[in-house]
């Protein structure tokens, strides 16, 4: 293997399609535009078909726009002649892939895309193909030629009609309004998911799990209650059950280096006043930027009463994937 040549040939490869690309600036037209209202205005779904390479393409085309706020699934256009076109409803629109618009399992269930009398909308090479010509609205993604060397492989083509996709799903994104909150509804366990969808209250220890004392309660007990229920803090609240204040580990060792006996000081001699709290409602990546600006490590979480019902420390956070 010659080391020069493949990075000729790579680069070559990288260049033609990056040129494929950009020719597509140009195309960002009313036809595109016609497209965008069609399927911004779908009732249904959006069905994409496409064979081979076109057809992994449509497949990826049809997941972009499905999380970005269009419904959106593939069909094989092959497997719908014996059955699946019975997926496609008269409120869903057609995004067909064809390089060469001539395509013949496309072609084959044509009439019945048309009888259905659905939009179709055609991503094709050939505008003045077949397809092309049956097609409400047809996106011109032809290329100057292919990156693969004998100009057979889909290379630039198959790039291209991806790039145009993702210029379909974005601009019906913005159209929409899409949110990023949207965007984590469709995508719950991923980590933008997680910090945008988890809340305090569902990672945080409540009721027999809390660290709580009294104010009056010895340092012996209360070295107890944070060792056993290892959050690294406990709660100190007065008579009527509010927070007062809270002693961690830090304030352990605060106290020990300034107290020679700590075993007769009482909670609320050791305690820090007035403890950062958050509410059972909000967002887990706040708790977590509450956090890194106090420099603590632990919360404490109350209801709309000041009442303790809740505690989460880092661990937590770490372990809900939130961090």
């Amino acid at each position: 293997m010659n080391r020069e040549n493949i990075v000729r040939l790579a680069q070559a490869v990288i260049e033609t399609e990056a040129d494929a690309v950009r020719a597509l600036l140009s195309r960002i037209d009313d036809n595109f535009i016609k497209a965008c209202e069609i399927l911004y205005s779908c009732q249904g779904r959006v069905v994409v078909i496409g064979m081979g390479k076109s057809g992994h393409i449509g497949s990826k085309i049809a997941a972009t726009l499905a999380s970005t706020g269009t419904p959106a699934f593939f069909v094989h256009p092959a497997e719908a002649s014996h059955g699946d076109l019975g997926m496609i409803t008269r409120q869903d629109v057609v995004l067909a892939l064809s390089n060469s618009g001539n395509t013949e399992e496309i072609l084959t269930i044509l009439p019945l895309i048309k009888r259905l009398n659905v939009p179709l909308i055609v991503m094709t090479g050939n505008p003045k193909s077949n397809l092309g010509k049956n097609a409400t609205v047809v996106i011109d993604v032809s290329v100057a030629e292919e990156a693969c060397p004998l100009n057979l492989a889909p290379t630039s083509s198959t790039t291209a009609a991806l790039v145009m996709g993702d210029a379909l799903a974005v601009a019906l994104l913005e159209t929409r309004g899409f949110t990023r909150e949207d965007f984590a509804l469709s995508h719950p366990a991923g980590s933008l998911g997680r910090k945008l969808l988890l809340r305090v209250s569902d990672i945080m220890h409540s009721g027999s799990e809390l660290p709580i004392v009294g104010q009056d309660t010895l340092m012996p007990e209360v070295l107890v209650e944070m060792t056993g229920k290892s959050l690294g803090m406990v709660a100190i609240v007065d008579e009527a059950g509010k927070i007062i204040g809270v002693f961690t580990d830090g304030d352990l060792r605060r106290a020990l280096e300034a107290h020679s006996n700590i075993i007769q000081l009482t909670a609320r001699e050791v305690m820090t006043e007035d403890p950062v709290t958050v509410i059972p409602d909000m967002l887990a990546a706040g708790a977590v930027q509450i956090m890194d600006e106090k420099n603590i490590n632990g919360l404490l979480v109350v209801d709309e009463n000041e009442k303790l019902v809740g505690a989460l420390n880092m661990l937590d956070l770490l372990h809900a994937k939130v961090l």
